[in-house]
């Protein structure tokens, strides 16, 4: 039994009485798993199916297979997920996991929700901006359109008490949770070192000293690397496996991380924040946390979003902290002095409040809204960031005076950020409808195709990647481009790559700076480089996929020349 089994009548009850409901409960209650169980039985879920929105993929699947086992069932059958990329469900499903963005989708192409009987927004307090908005479009469908629609809120910190609110005054259940003692041990930082030294430092001192499976905290994919590779070098335990998990892997190697070890063994997950409250890793017991999170940072006046790598929030360290407790007391240590913890921000800001808002804005066009206020939002859409969304809008042809143009209609329809999907459309009248969506999806999914800066390269290596990720994101290319116009014959001239990215980015049409090699000028005024190195160094004119770092020294991250 679940700590939240205890609170799951409640919900029931409020669910009988009323159109919503919050759900407040800690990491490792199980209201994930079980709140979505227990409700198909009642009179109102006999319309249609129960849709539980995860913020990430792999929750999601790991969700869908965690519930599937309880029923003794495979996943596909009452129990299904819809992802990007993949998808198992079936006439059967009356549970459907998805992803914040697949729901968007759903709305937007079904405003009613046939079908649909209940929604679930699961680890709300993350305030992605699709969970913001998904949370907008269902409450504005549900007071104009489904006036039996039935609307959850599920998070373990957050304030309850402004979501119900929000939701008309919905009643709050609180679950308690069972989290056992967790001893903190703070090992401070050196910060002139790198953080995948000292993380692997500590990791080999935590498996000599502690027992059970470690999970160690780090900003971002390449931290997890290189600290895999150093303890794959110096860890000579055979019953110790490193196992790396971040969003662009394989699914097999996300499973192989997050899965029970075997009798025996134990195991080093190197993860992002994406393991901090919407997945359950079995058999951890101690967690070493950086104390770092890299999040995306928007800059309306250069159009760019940048990753930054920031403190983690009080919230979030306290969540990590957590995972080391859910099943027998156990050990956080940390990277970083005690006394930095007060300074650490309480909450993470809410991504509406610093992400590019121009796919919010195309689909709030698509939706029928011009003013954003015209929705409940826990946070209302900024006004500079919003201007600046409507104005890039405008100038891809896809809104004419607030409203969509039959251009902009095209766009709205493709499962891509508006810029890529103008590029999409606008390439498909000159016959590379499936170059421009194989670059697209390349641009929207890291780790495909590999690293190497020239998108050329990186298209052909796509083409001949064999794993499920890189073959499901084909199948998604060819979609996309069938629906912009493109022919299923299309050839692919990965030669084209600069001259189908200007006609999504001509802003970033590039020139070299005379004789300092690696140096370039974009049409927009601002400054780009790349290694002197590099073979694309030597081209005069290159066009910037994608960049990093701030506007006065970005760094080119994906081009291909003009």
């Amino acid at each position: 039994m679940l700590p939240v089994d205890a609170i799951l009548p409640d919900l029931a009850r409020a669910l009988r009485e009323n159109a919503n409901a919050v759900l407040v409960a800690p990491p490792g209650a199980g209201k994930t798993t079980r709140a979505p169980l227990a409700l198909l039985d009642e009179a109102w879920a006999s319309a249609g199916k129960i849709i539980l929105l995860s913020p990430r993929r792999v929750a999601a699947r790991a969700a869908a297979a965690r519930m599937a086992s309880q029923l003794g069932e495979p996943v596909g059958q009452t129990i299904g997920f819809r992802v990007r990329l993949e998808s198992r469900v079936s006439r059967a499903t009356r549970v459907e996991i998805v992803t914040e963005g697949v729901f968007t989708r759903q709305i937007l192409n079904d405003p009613i929700l046939a079908g649909v009987a209940c929604v679930i927004f699961d680890e709300f307090h993350e305030r992605s901006l699709e969970g913001d908005l998904g949370l907008a479009l269902a409450l504005d469908a549900q007071r104009g359109l489904r006036e039996d629609l039935k609307l959850v809120v599920m998070s373990a910190t957050i304030d309850a008490a402004r979501i119900a609110k929000a939701l008309g005054g919905a009643p709050v259940i609180i679950s308690e949770g069972r989290i056992f003692p967790v001893s903190t041990r703070y090992l401070g930082r050196d910060a002139r070192g790198r953080i995948e030294d000292q993380m692997a430092d500590a990791a080999r001192q935590a498996l000599a000293r502690e027992s059970g499976s470690l999970l160690c905290f780090l900003p971002g994919a390449r931290e997890i690397e290189r600290t895999a590779r150093l303890l794959d070098e110096n860890v000579r335990d055979p019953y110790t496996d490193i196992r790396p998990l971040y969003g662009a892997m394989e699914p097999g190697a996300q499973d192989a991380a997050i899965s029970p070890s075997p009798s025996g063994r134990r195991k080093v997950v190197l993860a992002t924040s994406i393991a901090e409250t919407s997945l359950t890793i079995e058999g951890v017991r101690v967690v070493i946390d950086s104390g770092l999170a890299r999040r995306p940072k928007y800059e309306p006046a250069t159009g760019l979003t940048r990753l930054e790598t920031v403190r983690a929030s009080q919230a979030s360290v306290e969540q990590r902290r957590g995972r080391a407790g859910r099943l027998e007391p156990g050990a956080c240590w940390r990277l970083w002095d005690e006394g930095e913890t007060r300074a650490l921000p309480a909450f993470d800001p809410p991504e509406i409040l610093e992400a590019d808002l121009t796919g919010l804005a195309l689909d709030l066009a698509a939706w029928g809204v011009a003013d954003p206020n015209a929705l409940t939002w826990l946070d209302p859409p900024p006004a500079p960031a919003w201007s600046e969304a409507l104005a890039t809008l405008t100038a891809i042809g896809a809104l004419e005076d607030g409203r969509l143009t039959p251009h902009g209609e095209k766009i709205a329809a493709l499962p891509l950020e508006p810029v890529l999907a103008h590029m999409v459309v606008a390439a498909a009248e000159e016959g590379h409808a499936r170059l421009a969506a194989r670059l697209a999806v390349l641009i929207g999914e890291q780790g495909l195709g590999g690293r190497d800066l020239d998108a050329r390269e990186r298209l052909r290596r796509f083409a001949q990647e064999n794993g499920q990720r890189a073959r499901a994101a084909r199948q998604l290319a060819d979609r996309i481009a069938r629906a912009a116009g493109g022919r299923d014959d299309e050839a692919v001239d990965e030669d084209a790559a600069g001259r189908v990215l200007a006609l999504g980015f001509p802003e970033r049409v590039a020139k070299a700076r005379g004789a300092r090699s690696g140096d370039y000028l974009m049409a927009s005024g601002r400054g780009a480089r790349l290694e002197a190195s590099d073979a694309l160094a030597r081209e005069q004119y290159l066009v910037l996929a994608d960049l990093s770092g701030r506007a006065e020294r970005a760094t080119i991250l994906l081009a291909a020349p003009m």
